[in-house]
């Protein structure tokens, strides 16, 4: 079954990001594969731009834990 595996890369999905600033304003946005450093960077789900300078909405933040189930956890259920 690894042999499989091997023959697809494996590609990373980027993720959107916001930075928040002591009040919770968002600042800026950033689109990556791997989570920026600093407790001021919070994931969300889609970055609108009317956000900016705003307090960021409690719905727009991606819940830890919450994630979309990849081919691979489905092939190894």
């Amino acid at each position: 079954m690894d042999f499989l595996w091997s023959l697809f890369p494996l590609r990373r999905r980027h993720r959107h990001y916001a930075r928040l600033d002591t009040s919770g304003i968002c600042l800026s946005f950033k689109h990556c594969a791997i989570a920026p450093q600093g407790r001021e960077w919070v994931e969300i789900h889609e970055p609108k731009l009317s956000w900016l300078h705003h307090p960021l909405p409690a719905n727009a933040r991606v819940t830890p834990g919450v994630r979309a189930i990849t081919a691979r956890q489905l092939l190894s259920i």
